[in-house]
Formats: structure tokens, C-alpha cells, sequence
């Protein structure tokens, strides 16, 4: 229940911003635009599953609607919708943190599962410095939802000869276990920088985190996972050019 109130509050906030910057210079700029990045992701497993980071990449179409100046902080709504290739990477090693061996391949095994997602985040983005022609540093935060498309699992070791005896994490349950909430839904949060041109558009680079607050498995108590949820680091660049812009 907290997930689902901690969620809601995101939207709340977001949706609050115009409102709450109406005594400030109005604003009326529209831009579009597209994105591409790549993703470092985990996943957050009860009990827990030994991983690295799995490397991903995403891409999409943005889109920035500024509404007010209050002050010298610049306040808008920023959104994608994103083909996104997440993940986790399991770093299966023995007591001795060496790599596990499989007795009947010979070589360390090695497990990776490719999740994909179309992902929606929807921001309320702040930024601070030159509208017009110049840079500008902006902080962003609001909900995320996911909506699960495909999955595939990578593995160098037959599932019915696992080798558990070594292991020093022994759950393999993931191993035979499809995704089961195809919605994905958690908050994200990021810093970055932007220069803008009028007659070039808008360049943005960004890092972002974001933090699942949906499982990717069932999680009463009868199921084996209590905890499922993703954690994703994301490195970004925009591009965006003006649709509508505000005549000074």
C-alpha cells in the first residue's frame, strides 16, 4: 500500500506544478523531439540473487511543454515514451569469490535475462539559467510506468545440472520463473544540463535513477520472491526543437 501511495503522490506533485508557478511569467512552449541512452539495471530480489549490472540501452520521443518562469527557475512538464532493454546479470561465484564451474560444460557459469519494456516517465523538470541561447542546469523527477513486451534469458549451463554445490548464493528459482506483473511502475529522478539555440533546438544530457516500486513477480506469501523490483541507472541525451514557442 505504501508503494502505491508513494506512486501517486509523484503524479499528484507533477500535476500541481503549473499550478502552484501561475504568479510567475507565463510560459507557452511546446517542444518534440527524440532520445536514446543506455541503461545499467538490477534487480532487487528477496531472498536475495547475487548480480552485476546488466547493460541495456533506451530510445524514444520526447516531448516538453514549458509553462512558467517564476523567478529564475524555469517550470515545465517533460515527457517520453521509450523502447527501453533492461534487465539483470547474475555473478555466480563460489566461497572464494571465484568463478563457479560447471561440471558438465567445464567453463564459469554465466545467466543474464533481457527484459523489454515501453516505458512512459512523465517529469516535472526545473531549470535554472538562459532560455534563449545559452545553458541551463535542470532537475527532474515524477512517475514511470513500464508496459512489459518481451523476454529472454541467456545461459551457458543446462538448467537440470546446475551447480549449486559451489555456489555461495544457492537460488536458482528465477531460472524457470517468466514475468509475472506486465506493468511495471516506480519513480525516477535525474540531473542535467542543456544548451539551447533558436535556430538549432535544444541539446540535453542527463543521468537518471530509477527506482521500481512494482515487483516482476507475484510477492504474497506464498510466492518465493517477497521482493522483485528494478533499480536502473540511465545516462541520457535529448534533442528537442521548439513546435510552439512564447513571443517575447
Amino acid at each position: 500500500m505504501q508503494m502505491y501511495r508513494l506512486f501517486i503522490s509523484a503524479v499528484a506533485v507533477m500535476f500541481m506544478l503549473p499550478a502552484f508557478a501561475q504568479i510567475g511569467q507565463h510560459r507557452n512552449d511546446l517542444s518534440i523531439g527524440v532520445n536514446g541512452g543506455y541503461i545499467l539495471s538490477n534487480v532487487g530480489f528477496t531472498p536475495k540473487v547475487n548480480q552485476t549490472f546488466y547493460g541495456g540501452y533506451t530510445g524514444g520521443i520526447s516531448f516538453r511543454y514549458v509553462c512558467e518562469k517564476y523567478f529564475n527557475t524555469i517550470c515545465s512538464v517533460q515527457a517520453e515514451v521509450n523502447y527501453a532493454k533492461i534487465g539483470w546479470k547474475e555473478d555466480i561465484l563460489d566461497i572464494n569469490d571465484a568463478p563457479v564451474i560447471n561440471p558438465v560444460t567445464g567453463v564459469a557459469e554465466e545467466y543474464s535475462r533481457t527484459i523489454n519494456y515501453i516505458q512512459i516517465p512523465v517529469f516535472a523538470h526545473l531549470a535554472w539559467g538562459r532560455e534563449e541561447k545559452g545553458f541551463q542546469f535542470f532537475f527532474q523527477a515524477g512517475p514511470q510506468i513500464g508496459v512489459y513486451m518481451s523476454e529472454s534469458a541467456e545461459m551457458n549451463f543446462p538448467l537440470d545440472n546446475i551447480n549449486t554445490d559451489d555456489r555461495v548464493n544457492e537460488i536458482t528459482a528465477q531460472y524457470a520463473m517468466d514475468v509475472e506483473n506486465k506493468l511495471d511502475y516506480g519513480i525516477a529522478a535525474g540531473l542535467g544540463a542543456e544548451y539551447s539555440h533558436p535556430k538549432m533546438g535544444h541539446f540535453q544530457v542527463e543521468g537518471r535513477y530509477y527506482y521500481g516500486l512494482g515487483n516482476i513477480y507475484k510477492d504474497s506469501k506464498k510466492d518465493y520472491f517477497s521482493k522483485s523490483n528494478f533499480g536502473n541507472i540511465v545516462i541520457k541525451l535529448t534533442y528537442l526543437f521548439d513546435i510552439i514557442k512564447t513571443k517575447k
